[in-house]
This record gives C-alpha cells, structure tokens and sequence, in this order.
C-alpha cells in the first residue's frame, strides 16, 4: 500500500468499493476511481543495485576494477489472495569482467527483503548467483529470483481508519479539504500496513561505502 497523498487519492478505495462497474480512472462523488492491491512493490535498492570487485581486493584505483555487475529487468508477481500475501520477483545479472583470458566463474550474494512502513526491515533473504565467463568473452549474464511473505492482515487498514480516507466529501464539508494522512494516527496505520520488497546485492561496508562515493 502507498500513502494517499491527495484528496482524490484519498478517497479512492471508497470509490473503488462502491464503484461496481466502474472504471479505473472514473471521476466520482468521493474522488477519482482507482485500482487498489496488496502486493508490495518491488524494486531495486539504491545504492546496493551494482557491485565492483577488485583486484587486489584492497585497492580501489580504476586500474583495479575486476568485476562490475549490475541487477536489471526486474519484475514481480504477487498473490494475494491467501493468508499471506506471496511475492515472487525475478531479474537478470549483467557483468563485465576487466581480463577476457580463461574461462572463469564468479558467485554474487543477493537479497530480498521485507520492508515495512518505508524503513524497517522485518524479513531478509541472502542468496547467491553464479556467473559463468566463457574463455575470451568479457561479459556474462544469469537470473535470480526470490520469494517473500507478508501476512495479509498486517498489510490491511484497520476498518475505522479506512472510513476515515475513505469518508465521502460533500461540497460545503468544511473537512472536505483537510487530508486524512494530516491525522498522526492515520498516517502511522497506512505506514503500518505498507510494505515493499526490495532486493539488491548483499554487499559489505566497504562495497557499500565505494558504491555511495564514487
């Protein structure tokens, strides 16, 4: 779930409870219909997207980079409808290795984790991809995947604070201006209830510190 951060995006899931028929992007009474899911988003996490090796592993001078590889092309499926909400989230692993000369396999540690409210993380998986340079090729590429699960409870609004976004404004309201999510208690159960899986690659402080000043 996302915040609402309008008043028509407020009252969309009254819209969209209500709306039968209707189309996403419908204009109602309660605001503009749209379509509302459970499923966390998925995305790559900056700055944990890309690694370098290097060769000696204590330099960092250009002269030095190893292997450079990056996550891409990622995507995700959900199911919602059970107790637990289940994403699956595939993409690809492009690198580029500095010396083309021998056949050679690196192995690269990835994670996907459970991210609620925006900052913490409540679930994460490490696991590993190989890449397999042919003899003479200077790039090499696989796939990874990774599944995660969120209780489907804990990614619902309460009923009372879901009446409260989804109220209906009439013209005149002197609350029909005022954005629910300006409510402390409102805003905390919508970041409550948000959850996101980001996946990346599990790199160490150093990586992590090469990644964030280069």
């Amino acid at each position: 779930m996302r915040p609402f951060r309008s008043k028509a995006a407020a009252a969309a899931l009254l819209a969209f409870a209500v709306a039968g028929c209707a189309r996403p992007g419908d204009i109602m009474q309660q605001g503009i219909l749209t379509a509302y899911t459970a499923c966390p988003p998925v995305a790559i996490a900056a700055p944990t997207g890309d690694i370098t090796l290097f060769d000696p592993a204590n330099s960092r001078d250009s002269t030095a980079i190893d292997v450079v590889a990056q996550i891409t092309n990622l995507r995700g499926t959900c199911d919602e409808t059970g107790t637990y909400i289940v994403t699956n989230a595939t993409f690809e692993v492009q690198a580029r290795r500095r010396d083309n000369r021998g056949a050679r396999q690196v192995i690269l540690p990835y994670y996907a984790s459970v991210v609620q409210g925006g900052s913490a993380v409540v679930a994460k998986r490490v696991s590993r991809v190989a890449l397999n340079f042919a003899d003479g090729q200077y790039t090499a590429g696989s796939t990874g995947q990774a599944t995660t699960q969120v209780l489907r409870s804990a990614a619902t609004l309460p009923e009372d604070i879901r009446r409260q976004i989804t109220r209906e404004r009439r013209a005149g309201d002197p609350l029909a201006a005022v954005d629910p999510l300006s409510d402390p208690a409102v805003r905390a159960a919508v970041d409550r209830a948000r959850f996101e899986v980001l996946v990346g690659f599990d790199l160490t402080e150093e990586q992590l510190r090469y990644n964030a000043t280069r």
